[in-house]
């Protein structure tokens, strides 16, 4: 039975729609989880998809590149999906020509801070600095995020595991702490989302308003821009 299951499965992989198809289920599972349980942040639907598809690849023995023969029809889709943020962006423009300065504020100090906590503590920890070059890039979207840390010597792959994991993190944890220091205004809960968690937190900040969604994506571009230019410089000019 074993060995049939087995013939089964390696007949099946070598079809990427398979991969594409458990992409999806896992995903769409853990939406449906995320809505049962009250839409509670800590639930994650990508997080959810990522757990029950590194125990399919796990358990399947699958390589990595076998399976993204499949996945990256949903990874093209990114490029459409983070153009589409520019409609609810649209919308909101009259607001952000009121708030030009405070915004390119945020931006910098942002993305100073999200850069400047990461790298003081995984020094703090004694790491490389391969190590630290390849987290300080982490609260921008993954492409960006790992040409910065290629440039600077970095690790892209390692760079990419923290995006993720910063990205997830922040998505769950982002709303408690907004919530705890009751902060009310979507736009501003939005951005800070969007500077700390870039696409990930986007994704959650737009399921529960527009406005919020809107503003991350604007810091999430924004954030990108900002890290690009400010930490190639500072790097050089403190290390």
């Amino acid at each position: 039975m074993e060995n049939g299951f087995s013939d089964i499965w390696v007949y099946l992989s070598a079809s990427p729609l398979l991969h594409l198809f458990l992409t999806l289920l896992a995903y769409l599972g853990g939406q449906k989880l995320y809505e049962r349980l009250g839409m509670h942040p800590l639930v994650n639907p990508v997080l959810i998809a990522v757990i029950v598809l590194v125990v399919i690849l796990i358990v399947t023995r699958t390589p990595y590149l076998v399976y993204f023969e499949g996945a990256q029809f949903v990874h093209f889709l990114l490029g459409p999906a983070t153009v589409a943020l520019a409609l609810p962006l649209y919308r909101q423009v009259s607001r952000i020509r009121k708030a030009v300065v405070p915004i390119l504020l945020s931006v910098i100090f942002g993305s100073l801070v999200a850069t400047g906590s990461a790298v003081a503590i995984a020094w703090a920890f004694g790491v490389s600095e391969a190590t630290l070059i390849s987290i300080a890039p982490k609260s921008v979207t993954t492409p960006v995020a790992m040409g910065i840390s290629e440039k600077l010597g970095g690790l892209p792959s390692l760079t990419a595991v923290f995006v993720i994991l910063t990205g997830i993190l922040g998505a769950m944890i982002g709303p408690l702490v907004l919530d705890l220091f009751r902060f009310k205004d979507w736009a501003a809960r939005g951005f800070a989302i969007g500077i700390a968690a870039h696409g990930i937190g986007t994704a959650r900040a737009m399921q529960v308003s527009e406005v919020a969604g809107a503003f991350s994506g604007l810091a999430m571009g924004l954030n990108a821009l900002a890290t690009a230019i400010l930490l190639p410089l500072l790097w050089r000019l403190f290390f």
